[in-house]
């Protein structure tokens, strides 16, 4: 951090002072306009060529996508 520069919420000096600031606080404290953050998590699974082209395969007889496909079967064990 630049020479006698503080930080703007926690007023720290150092790197490690605005660390150990946050340590025991939270944004939300501070958050007087800050936009609502959209975000979507997505994961990816590594599956052999030939089960891809199998799910592939099946999804386009059910008329969707392999990951179409793989989603429903998934919601359908719950």
């Amino acid at each position: 951090m630049a020479e006698n520069r503080l930080s703007s919420i926690s007023k720290a000096d150092s790197d490690e002072k605005i660390g150990e600031f946050w340590d025991t606080h939270d944004f939300t404290e501070f958050d007087t306009d800050a936009p609502d953050a959209q975000f979507e998590v997505m994961s990816t699974v590594p599956v052999q060529f030939e089960l891809l082209n199998e799910i592939e395969e099946q999804g386009a007889k059910r008329g969707v996508k392999g990951d179409t496909l793989v989603n429903q079967w998934g919601a359908t064990e719950t």
